[in-house]
């Protein structure tokens, strides 16, 4: 490789390295770069390389390798240029696998001797609680026995007061035909406290909710108004008002027994769908379009046409009982409450309601309770 030498100018004196200038640190940072290579000087070092590889090469054609003593087949020699063997080399050890090893595919896996262990413990058996699809559901099968209203049983159920077959019953659970089911004492002592009010309710008021200016029934449970000859052994208490709701309506124009009740199982004798308790209605009616007695107009295919025969809203109404109770007053003896019935019954054979009055509900009279006063259905009073 040629070199290119400077002559020295002449005269110039050799610098010593006392009288050297200190050098410089090299630079760095944005618009410095390394001085470039002559194409002489890369083609250099591209040649020595190249000589060193061979050179590398034939030397290790001609040396066996050598291993230190004891060294494991198949670890790593220690130095760059550390000899290797000619020929087939010895598997390297596996690295450790990350996390938990792979399982065999099924085709590749040795089948398992006879008296080899399980590999995970047997699945236990199913529950014999009943399937949550199949069967009744639970609140309806309790309504049906009577130990609770729905709404009731569900509360019941949400609170953990109901076991089937002794174990603590879901909400929205579904029972079979044969289940045992449990109440905790619990829910009998809170049903127990639950109390039915009965109130001659004034012209004027709502059976439920307060709705366009008219007050509700419950509105007149105070102190002051409850009946003086009431038979029930109960102390009023603010409680006793939560959660009353009508068992039977009677609307704005009507009067009478209204039952208000906080027992689910009341409101389902007397409104259910299955319900036959009576209710009784005095009814004073004109003959439209005629004056003097209704009973002298009214004639009796209509009368027979009250009993049974009518249909409202496309459904044939439950036989009832409909008789004179004198010349302009009719008595009326319903299974069943739809809404404004007996009003719109009249109606359909001509006679128009001037006064409505219900006067017994099941076992229960109006009796002598005062108009707008109420008393607490006694403990041993039924409906049914």
């Amino acid at each position: 490789m040629a070199t290119l030498k400077l002559d020295k100018k002449p005269g110039a004196k050799r610098a010593t390295d006392a009288d050297a200038p200190a050098r410089r640190a090299p630079l760095r940072g944005k618009g410095v770069s390394r001085p470039r290579q002559t194409l002489a000087q890369a083609q250099a070092e591209r040649e020595e390389r190249q000589q060193q590889r061979e050179a590398r090469a034939e030397r290790d054609e001609r040396t066996p390798p050598v291993r230190p003593a004891g060294k494991p087949v198949g670890q790593k020699p220690a130095g760059k240029g550390a000899a290797r063997p000619a020929g087939k080399m010895a598997a390297p050890s596996a690295p450790k696998p990350f996390g938990r090893p792979k399982a065999l595919p099924r085709f590749e896996r040795e089948p398992a001797p006879f008296d080899a262990p399980a590999a995970r413990p047997p699945r236990p058996a199913p529950s014999p609680r009943t399937n949550l699809a199949e069967g009744e559901r639970l609140s309806k099968r309790m309504s049906d026995l009577k130990l609770a209203s729905r709404r009731e049983a569900d509360e019941w159920i949400a609170a953990g007061w109901v076991r089937v077959d002794g174990r603590v019953a879901e909400i929205g659970q579904r029972v079979g035909p044969e289940v045992r089911i449990e109440i905790d004492p619990a829910a009998r002592r809170e049903q127990a406290q639950r109390v039915t009010i009965l109130i001659n309710k004034p012209i004027g008021y709502v059976s439920g909710q307060a709705e366009d200016g008219y007050e509700p029934a419950v509105s007149l449970i105070k102190p002051a108004a409850r009946w003086k000859d009431d038979p029930a052994d109960l102390r009023f208490n603010a409680g006793h008002l939560r959660g009353l709701a009508p068992a039977g309506r009677l609307d704005i124009d009507s009067t009478g027994l209204l039952v208000l009740t906080q027992d689910g199982r009341v409101a389902k004798a007397l409104i259910g769908d299955d319900s036959r308790v009576e209710k009784e209605y005095l009814v004073r009616v004109e003959f439209m379009g005629q004056s003097g007695h209704p009973k002298d107009h009214l004639s009796d295919e209509a009368l027979a046409l009250l009993n049974h025969g009518l249909e409202l809203d496309g459904v044939v109404l439950k036989p009832a009982k409909v008789s004179w109770q004198n010349e302009d007053q009719l008595r009326f003896v319903l299974r069943e409450g739809r809404k404004r019935q007996v009003r719109r019954m009249c109606e359909l054979v001509g006679l128009k309601v001037v006064g409505l009055k219900r006067v017994r509900i099941g076992r229960i009279n109006l009796g002598h309770l005062p108009l707008g006063q109420w008393r607490y259905l006694a403990a041993w009073e039924r409906f049914d």
